[in-house]
């Protein structure tokens, strides 16, 4: 936690204990943090420069914890000044470059990446750097960065960063398909499915895009692309199947493999029939929807037929309907 003011684990824990037992020797301090006594006093040593400890005056031997209000705010304020001076040297070149490139050449507005790590880094790096949204085309088959490894969606949902994916199809019958598309729910992202998606896409504010550049069993590559006329292709592309593609519903309601939706009135299908419903409506067969709640095929088709009856209608194209037109799933 207090790594962004300069501190390493073994620096954070040493000042927590010291703060805790107000006063000790390397040796107590050693037992209580369970390391060496010349590991605890290095600690000690890089706490006492940074400020935050120092030898009692006592003569003792005993080691001292500085004030955190006093000691910890110190270094804050520092932290911020140093930042503020990046961000006026980022601002300042980041002017210099407009200047300089006011008409970028055709090659400046395109770049290659290539590499497993390349891409997967260029990847965090756009999501990061995003303020108001990232538009996504998801396919069944990551490249560099699987759903459950791309950390970087949580930290910018996190900030404020709105996120719409379309996802195919193929993705809801995945293993951990449906746990993480209902973990993206969960942070309110906006999720649609389709059929397929015409290829993987993700774009950052409008002002970002990256594209795969290889197929499947190639070394992995893409090209990232910058404020042009093909930006704002791919945008448009995104926009298209989005309103083509059709919602998911699968919020989390409780612990288990996978989440249920969220709960309607008492008078209406319970979290079960919903998510059932949400991925029948997202074309995956009664099958396959029994596979992936672990439940039998012959439940998914009783309760099928259960909300049949509880609609009043006779084909499933009737329920679809009677469910969009009731709020049974989100539109």
């Amino acid at each position: 936690m207090l790594s962004a003011i300069g501190l390493d684990e073994a620096q954070e824990s040493t000042y927590r204990t010291l703060v805790a037992v107000g006063a000790a020797d390397v040796s107590d301090l050693a037992h209580r943090l369970g390391t060496t006594e010349t590991d605890t006093e290095r600690a000690l040593r890089r706490l006492e420069r940074q400020g935050l400890a120092a030898q009692s005056s006592s003569g003792t031997e005993r080691w001292v914890a500085a004030p955190p209000g006093v000691a910890l705010g110190a270094l804050l304020t520092q932290q911020r000044h140093e930042l503020e001076q990046a961000e006026l040297a980022a601002a300042l070149l980041a002017e210099e470059y407009r200047a300089e490139a006011s008409e970028p050449a055709v090659h400046d507005l395109v770049e290659v990446v290539t590499g497993a790590s390349a891409v997967a880094h260029r990847f965090t790096q756009l999501q990061l750097g995003a303020v108001e949204e990232v538009c996504a085309l998801v396919t069944g088959h990551p490249v560099a960065v699987t759903a459950h490894e791309n950390a970087a969606e949580e930290r910018a949902t996190a900030r404020g960063v709105s996120y719409r994916v379309v996802v195919e199809r193929e993705v809801l019958t995945l293993p951990r398909g449906v746990l993480e598309l209902t973990a993206a729910l969960g942070r309110d992202e906006q999720i649609r499915v389709v059929d397929r998606v015409p290829t993987k896409l993700v774009v950052a504010d409008r002002a970002l895009a990256m594209v795969p550049l290889t197929g499947r069993d190639a070394e992995p590559a893409a090209l990232v692309v910058h404020a042009s006329g093909l930006l704002e292709s791919l945008t448009g592309l995104f926009e298209a199947v989005w309103r083509e593609a059709r919602p998911v519903r699968l919020e989390r309601q409780g612990p288990g493999p996978a989440g249920l939706p969220v709960a309607v009135p008492d008078t209406g299908p319970d979290g079960v029939d919903l998510q059932i419903l949400s991925l029948l409506l997202a074309g995956m067969t009664d099958a396959s929807v029994a596979k992936q709640l672990d439940v039998g095929l012959r439940t998914v088709q009783r309760r099928v037929k259960g909300l049949m009856e509880a609609a009043g209608v006779t084909t499933r194209l009737q329920l679809g309907w009677h469910a969009y037109e009731r709020g049974w799933v989100g539109r």
